[in-house]
């Protein structure tokens, strides 16, 4: 059965480890610093079973200004709230911050428990009580229950227990699917064990002997013992205040603010899109770029906040931005965040992650990107799956996203994700890349990307109107990074398919593309043959060449040469060398006879062979070992078949 967790909120000695210790009797208060000075500095944990069956994992926090990013991290996972407030001294400070803090982050249900009813008269409490319900007028306690307690005489505790059996018993607390969380509040060594992570495990389930990994970060582990409430168990799910004992991991590479998950199940980020709440209680704008402290899960990292489509956020406005963080962390759309002031350290605000791995996103003030900005806010808070799912593929245009890249990002895996991804598949608005990879690319980009493909050619045809096509490894060179080489593969292809483009071996080409030469081109070709052919073996360089046709350019000149290669009628030696065929065929038979008959030939003989000098001896023997007519063996060669 699923545990409802229940937390504490309230200021600084108001009595919420007292309540605590009333209704469970359980001391949460166990570090001998808090027993000294009478406060509590760390989260400390409960629990209570109820009438009804569930039972309760409650999380007492410190309610001393110093110690708030200690109550940041017991919020996270929290079911229910008991509001906690002294009847001898109303709303303090921290009850303001604390209240803010827990609407920040997202908690729905409640209740209102003021404490030490047997220090004052029953006017005073029940001024108390009105001033309370003024307070939480608008807000999500609005309606919760207002219960009076003395955790000296024990009135009230009992009333608390029933109407805490009340509300689980009216609420439907369904289970977080997805693979296991538990974001990390505490790390221990236990002699004879080893490190121990604690934590309210927030989705999924975990069983002993699985593999774990700690995000931010690659180190893995083992889970070797579990227990829930001192108890050892086979098994923890969500909602369950949990230690985990981990095999294959030291202390001193745990810290709270980790995730503890499944191998894979997440990814860090340094950015964060988010809808951001600035607190109406704040005195003066929040600017551009301020540095802020971000409370996420159990973690407390510095960054800045990056407003995306104005200079500033006025108190009481919300606005997109993106969060600019200093350390890695590791997080899933729609879990929330507070952020507090860097100096001095006070809660300004705070909302709900919508982008958990984006791409940078520079400051935009143009009417366009301003638009781009409301739409992104707008599809990712808008909780249709399938937009979301549309919106992350065309942000990563033709690098597109995998199966296992688009998990993380929409906080859905394995049937889950794939029971989304059917219907754009059906229907054509995602296309899919490649099967074995589960590459997905968004349509309209694949279409983007095939007419640029068409262009190209199109482009470079006309650049060289006589060469029969582009090289493929040139043509998906021209796109960079920017473009998977999956992707441009299967964009290519489909052009194949379409009959749009033609491709022999390497090379590509428009498929209604011909070559056709002019008079001129025609003469030339023509020209540039018989200049090779009287040459004979005494072939002239390019540059030679150039210089024999200089009243064509050096451009048309390469062109037509290439052609004559294409067609065979010319051979490339080197990189400045080129032969007729014919005078290259007549050498190569005279090379083989004299092999057969001597059994090999060397430099030498290939000189008085041929009566040609080194400049033209050396480049046509590599040749000959080129395409494996010869094979050399020190200083001679031999025919490579015999």
């Amino acid at each position: 059965m699923r545990e409802i967790v229940l937390g504490t909120a309230g200021h600084v000695d108001h009595g919420k480890t007292s309540l605590v210790r009333a209704l469970t009797g359980i001391e949460t208060d166990r570090l001998q610093e808090e027993k000294r000075r009478g406060i509590t500095i760390e989260l400390g944990f409960a629990f209570l079973d109820l009438p009804c069956g569930h039972r309760l994992g409650i999380v007492d926090v410190p309610g001393h200004e110093k110690f708030v990013k200690n109550m940041v991290a017991g919020v996270t996972g929290m079911d229910l709230l008991a509001f906690v407030i002294a009847a001898d001294e109303g709303i303090m400070p921290q009850t303001r911050e604390h209240f803010e803090i827990c609407r920040l982050l997202g908690v729905k249900n409640g209740l209102v428990v003021i404490t030490k009813k047997d220090m004052v008269e029953p006017d005073w409490l029940e001024m108390v009580i009105e001033e309370v319900r003024v307070f939480c007028q608008g807000s999500f306690l609005e309606s919760a229950p207002i219960l009076t307690v003395s955790s000296v005489t024990g009135e009230g505790i009992e009333e608390l227990r029933q109407t805490l059996d009340s509300m689980v018993r009216g609420q439907n607390f369904s289970e977080a699917f997805g693979p296991f969380r538990l974001p990390v509040d505490r790390v221990f060594a236990m002699k004879g064990f080893g490190a121990v992570v604690t934590g309210t495990s927030i989705s999924g389930r975990l069983t002993l002997a699985e593999d774990v990994q700690l995000f931010p970060g690659d180190k893995t582990a083992k889970v070797r013992g579990i227990q829930v409430h001192g108890q050892s168990v086979g098994q923890v799910e969500a909602g369950h205040r949990t230690a985990i004992n981990l095999q294959g991991a030291e202390t001193g590479e745990l810290r709270r603010g980790m995730v503890l998950a499944p191998p894979a199940s997440l990814q860090s980020s340094f950015m964060l899109d988010c809808r951001l709440l600035y607190l109406a209680a704040n005195v003066k704008a929040l600017a551009h770029r301020t540095r802020v402290r971000v409370h996420i899960g159990t973690a407390e990292i510095l960054g800045r906040v990056s407003l995306l489509d104005r200079d500033q956020l006025e108190p009481g406005a919300e606005a997109g931005a993106q969060l600019l963080l200093e350390e890695p962390v590791a997080v899933w759309p729609g879990d929330r965040f507070v952020i507090r002031g860097y100096s001095p350290v006070f809660t300004i605000g705070g909302g709900e992650v919508l982008g958990n791995l984006p791409p940078r996103k520079r400051k935009r003030l143009g009417k366009t990107d301003r638009a781009y900005n409301r739409e992104m806010i707008e599809i990712l808070g808008g909780g249709v799956v399938e937009d979301i799912l549309l919106f992350h593929l065309r942000e990563h245009g033709a690098l597109g996203l995998t199966a296992e890249q688009l998990a993380p990002r929409l906080g859905l895996f394995g049937k889950q994700l794939k029971k989304v991804l059917e219907p754009p598949i059906s229907t054509k608005k995602i296309v899919v890349v490649d099967s074995q990879s589960q590459r997905y690319l968004h349509a309209e980009v694949a279409a983007a990307l095939m007419a640029e493909l068409e262009q190209r050619l199109g482009d470079w045809h006309a650049a060289w109107p006589l060469l029969p096509g582009m090289a493929k490894e040139e043509l998906r060179q021209a796109f960079g990074a920017r473009v998977d080489g999956r992707v441009f593969q299967y964009c290519l292809q489909t052009l194949v398919n379409k009959g749009v483009v033609a491709q022999e071996e390497a090379i590509v080409r428009l498929a209604g593309h011909e070559v056709r030469l002019t008079v001129d081109e025609s003469q030339l070709r023509h020209d540039m043959r018989a200049w090779y052919r009287d040459k004979g073996l005494f072939t002239p360089t390019l540059r030679e060449t150039q210089e024999q046709f200089t009243a064509y350019p050096e451009k048309r000149l390469r062109e037509v040469l290439e052609l004559l290669l294409r067609d065979g009628e010319l051979v490339k030696i080197s990189e400045n060398l080129f032969y007729d065929k014919d005078v290259l065929a007549g050498l190569t038979e005279r090379v083989v006879a004299h092999i057969r008959e001597h059994g090999e030939i060397d430099a030498p003989a290939f000189k008085e062979l041929s009566g040609l000098t080194r400049k033209f001896s050396i480049p046509i023997l590599e040749y000959f070992d080129r395409v494996k007519l010869t094979i050399r063996l020190g200083d001679k060669r031999v025919l490579r078949k015999a």
